[in-house]
């Protein structure tokens, strides 16, 4: 019965070794689980995605599979490409960070379906060391680190308000530079962007400014 099963895959006429393609999409699968850890531990611990990490372990091996089966003739690899070209999803990827990961998914997905084996683990090492030393330091250094700060107060109090504001703000916060001002429906709203300092007490921070602007009511959003 096996031998028998054996000889009918061997029977199947394929470019592609038999061996060579379970070589390829298993290393592609343990890639992409790779790629999902890393993933879960560097970026989907902390923040909030669209959820792409959920594809990974599917879409290693589907884009393994793609690019064996096009890379054996140029018409097939033309029209499938052209295919997908017209493919959309419903949920926009906005964060560079998924983007990222995405490509690292893909590159290793490609590793494997062209045999470089060893570049696509030189990449998962230099990225694992990359991702890992910004994780350790990643409260050490905010030089170029910046923050947003919305603030809103009364359009009547704002123009006794505006001097003694900005001079709070430029003490307290580094690199202050406002960036929008809007007014809507007797709201005066102002968004700055400045250097984040880390361990920073915002507590502290609003209840001066809190201070400072009464009897104003001012409302301020930090991201």
């Amino acid at each position: 019965m096996f031998d028998e099963l054996w000889e009918l895959i061997n029977s199947l006429e394929s470019p592609v070794g038999l061996w060579e393609a379970v070589v390829a999409i298993i290393f592609s699968l343990v890639a992409s689980i790779v790629v999902y850890l890393m993933y879960q531990l560097f970026y989907g611990s902390r923040h909030i995605g669209a959820g792409v990490h959920r594809t990974f372990i599917i879409g290693g091996p589907a884009i393994t599979a793609l690019f064996l089966g096009i890379q054996v003739s140029i018409p097939l690899s033309l029209g499938l490409l052209g295919a997908l070209s017209f493919v959309r999803f419903r949920t926009p990827v906005k964060d560079p960070a998924e983007i990222g990961f995405l490509l690292l998914l893909i590159a290793s997905s490609i590793g494997a379906a062209t045999d470089n084996f060893l570049v696509t683990g030189i990449l998962f090492g230099a990225v694992f060391v990359a991702l890992g030393i910004h994780w350790l330091f990643r409260n050490h250094f905010n030089l170029f680190g910046r923050g947003n700060l919305m603030i809103s107060v009364d359009q009547p109090s704002y123009p006794e308000l505006e001097k003694k504001l900005t001079s709070f703000l430029k003490d307290r916060l580094g690199g202050l530079r406002m960036e929008t001002m809007s007014i809507i429906e007797d709201r005066v709203s102002l968004h700055y962007q400045y250097r984040k300092k880390t361990g920073f007490d915002w507590a502290t921070f609003t209840n001066d400014l809190n201070q400072m602007a009464a009897p104003a009511r001012v409302e301020i959003f930090v991201g």
